[in-house]
């Protein structure tokens, strides 16, 4: 429901940003534009993100045990397994379906104990189970149409007869209508995270290894940060870029002490035991 929610807040938010600069015929142009430039991301995402880190198919009969048993209970296909030659710990899913997914693991995260291992495996099963990078694209969409209108909306103050929009309107379609689509989508990777921690748990059945998995991998990207592109940290388990104060309040993960504690919550309810 929350991710309802929040879908539903975007969408308000650019019914109303469209509303104020061109009625409801500029909402639908622009949402119209936004889908077509994101499906496209949607569609090639998987292949562009491996490009970038150099991922390659990875045959590692410990790890892909591990990844076909997971797939059995998530009950998805297996996914497709990549390595990423970084002594880094850290993994990500991509794909835009459970039947062309794949799952990248750096080759620092085979360091990790085997219960800790299958734990972040688990998690990026949880992802593609919960098609979160659907409701990624979803909310990109939404967010992206905002953006568009609002950079229209910037313009007409230049070349429009922006006299007839009171500077309330203004200020909310330049400054804020952005700020709180960003900040939603936001939210929206956040309560993704939460989500496949929680599913990832429950198919382990082992959620203090994914907890102690998270704390390894946290402490080596907080020393040794990867180069790379921001706009992918939210594929990542954990945010692999360079952080500080400023940059953590706008991160697309909740923080690592919650999630934590979450999974605390999972093993002391006993809520994963069948």
């Amino acid at each position: 429901m929350s991710i309802i929610l929040l879908l539903g807040t975007l969408t308000g938010i650019l019914l109303a940003v469209g509303w104020l600069i061109a009625g409801p015929l500029g909402t639908l142009a622009a949402l119209i534009i936004a889908i077509v430039i994101n499906i496209g991301t949607y569609m090639y995402s998987d292949r562009l993100v491996l490009k970038m880190y150099r991922a390659e198919p990875f045959e590692n009969e410990k790890v892909q045990r591990m990844l076909s048993y997971l797939a059995d209970e998530a009950k998805i296909p297996t996914p497709r397994l990549f390595i990423i030659k970084s002594p880094i710990l850290n993994a990500f899913a991509t794909g835009r379906s459970p039947r062309n997914a794949v799952v990248a693991v750096t080759e620092g995260l085979l360091a990790l104990e085997e219960d800790e291992l299958q734990g972040v495996l688990a998690h990026e099963i949880a992802h593609i189970k919960n098609r979160d990078m659907l409701v990624s694209a979803l909310a990109a969409t939404i967010a992206g149409a905002i953006a568009y209108v609002a950079h229209i909306g910037y313009f007409s103050l230049f070349f429009g007869n922006s006299q007839e929009k009171s500077p309330l309107s203004l200020i909310f379609i330049i400054i804020f209508a952005p700020l709180a689509a960003f900040l939603v989508r936001l939210a929206v990777s956040r309560s993704r995270e939460f989500g496949a921690d929680w599913t990832g748990a429950l198919l382990t059945k082992k959620p203090e290894a994914l907890a102690s998995a998270l704390r390894k991998i946290s402490t080596t990207a907080r020393e040794h940060p990867i180069q790379g592109s921001v706009a992918t940290s939210h594929l990542w388990i954990v945010n692999p870029f360079k952080q500080d104060w400023f940059t953590s309040l706008f991160s697309t993960h909740p923080p690592l002490e919650k999630r934590i504690e979450r999974l605390e919550i999972i093993r002391s309810s006993g809520e994963y035991v069948a």
